[in-house]
């Protein structure tokens, strides 16, 4: 896991104790033998099961884990290598039902599903720190604030596909889950305190079943792609980063790593056609230019040669509503109901403590505002919009409070007088992000931007 650097304490703000590991560091486990030993261990334990995964990112293409730490009381630290295993069935077979703690669980996951571990309860220390209100809810912020430990985080953007992994890094590691036992304990017993424990349940269980989003077009994420003038040469961004793309998942690397967004830019938009200009332009530097500067130069012939039918357009036309900006255009109306929505939404987060994009995700509150039921009688109208959230994945506490505030903003709107539906601006000092709707994208939930792996 790796905190962000707002979530480091400062030199004013060092806790007392160091955290250190009680029993010492574990050996590693990567032989079916040794993995047999602590199952059988980790099966005779009790209560929940604290779990944590470490990847390469930032070296990998892939999101596998290469290193699983796992500790439940009555059992040690294990640290187990899944690479020398096609699975790990002993290890999900020794956890059986028992409820997982994971910080930041969508970031694991994944990885962990690969290896055949998937939960069937869990409790995610990130998300009950973010229910309950904490402004900072890193794992070490969170250890230190609860825990009055110091857990440090030094060798958070290592290579853990590195092999054999240091001793120094498998400590970090280890530490990891060293209190997440003590600490989902403390985080339950505030949540009951708050009245909060079942709006915990609910996202926990809805956490359990996440999957990754599947990207359309993600080269359209291509850093600097703003700056990108005609269909030709965003053409050649997409033949570019798809040839890239393609390179880093054969040879499972980064993309990053062969060349930067930077050096794609520049060369969609200088459209080389040598490998002596190839490698002149902005970026285009290091082995991964030069090894793959054949496969460079075919994707930028390959986007010289596009029929213009089949250039990307500029604007994307995704399937939600268009960027709040054009709102008061397009529709006064819809424009009026977002302003309206969105202040009562921001009053019940404020209310209940807890932070806006956990009572309704953007994209959520946005899609209703601009495509409402079409019913304006009051009972009616309330049903329509609970079962519109309910479609879009909302949860039952989260219906609960925000579907009665974003009803009153539907007829609240419709009876506002025609002025002041002119003067209505879409844009708000309160106002959750505009600009992760600006294509229609549903990807406006938080994704843990406090912790890593």
């Amino acid at each position: 896991m790796t905190d962000s650097p707002t979530d480091q304490p400062t030199s004013e703000e060092q806790p007392v104790e160091l955290l250190t590991l009680a029993e010492g560091l574990p050996p590693v486990i990567d032989t079916p033998e040794a993995l047999a030993a602590y199952c059988a261990a980790l099966a005779a334990g009790t209560g929940p099961v604290a779990i944590d995964a470490e990847r390469a990112s930032g070296y990998r293409y892939s999101n596998r884990a290469y290193l699983i730490q796992v500790k439940r009381t009555g059992t040690g630290i294990g640290l187990i290598d899944p690479i020398p295993f096609d699975d790990l069935a002993p290890l999900a077979e020794a956890i059986g039902d028992a409820e997982w703690i994971l910080h930041a669980a969508t970031q694991d996951l994944p990885c962990l599903a690969e290896v055949g571990l998937r939960p069937v309860a869990l409790f995610d220390t990130e998300l009950a720190g973010r229910l309950l209100n904490y402004p900072r809810v890193g794992l070490a912020t969170l250890v230190e604030t609860l825990l009055e430990r110091h857990l440090r985080k030094e060798h958070s953007a290592v290579d853990w596909s590195t092999r054999p992994l240091p001793e120094p890094w498998l400590e970090y590691a280890a530490l990891d889950v060293e209190v997440l036992v003590e600490l989902r304990d403390l985080l339950a017993a505030q949540l009951e305190a708050a009245g909060k424990a079942d709006w915990a349940r609910q996202e926990f269980e809805h956490v359990r079943g996440f999957e990754p989003a599947v990207r359309v077009d993600a080269w359209r994420r291509t850093s600097g792609l703003h700056k990108v003038r005609g269909r030709r040469t965003l053409g050649a961004v997409r033949a570019l980063w798809e040839a890239r793309d393609q390179i880093a998942r054969e040879r499972d690397v980064t993309p990053g790593r062969l060349i930067p967004d930077a050096a794609i830019i520049a060369a969609a938009t200088a459209m080389p056609t040598t490998r002596g200009a190839l490698l002149g332009t902005s970026g285009f530097h290091g082995r991964g230019a030069a090894r793959h500067s054949r496969e460079w130069l075919a994707a930028l012939q390959e986007a010289a040669e596009l029929p213009e039918n089949d250039l990307p357009s500029r604007v994307t036309h995704g399937d939600g509503p268009p960027t709040p900006r054009a709102w008061a255009d397009k529709d006064p109306v819809a424009a009026r109901r977002l302003e309206l929505a969105r202040a009562e939404v921001s009053a019940l987060a404020e209310e209940h403590a807890v932070p806006l994009e956990n009572l309704l995700t953007p994209d959520s509150l946005r899609r209703v505002m601009w495509s409402p039921p079409a019913t304006r009688d009051a009972v009616d109208l309330l049903e329509a919009v609970i079962d519109q959230l309910r479609g879009l994945g909302a949860r039952s506490w989260q219906i609960g409070l925000t579907a009665p505030a974003l009803s009153r903003a539907i007829l609240d709107a419709d009876a506002a007088p025609a002025e002041s539906r002119k003067k209505s601006q879409p844009r708000s000092s309160e106002a959750v992000s505009d600009d992760a709707g600006s294509t229609g994208s549903p990807d406006d939930a938080p994704d843990g931007d406090s912790d890593g792996s």
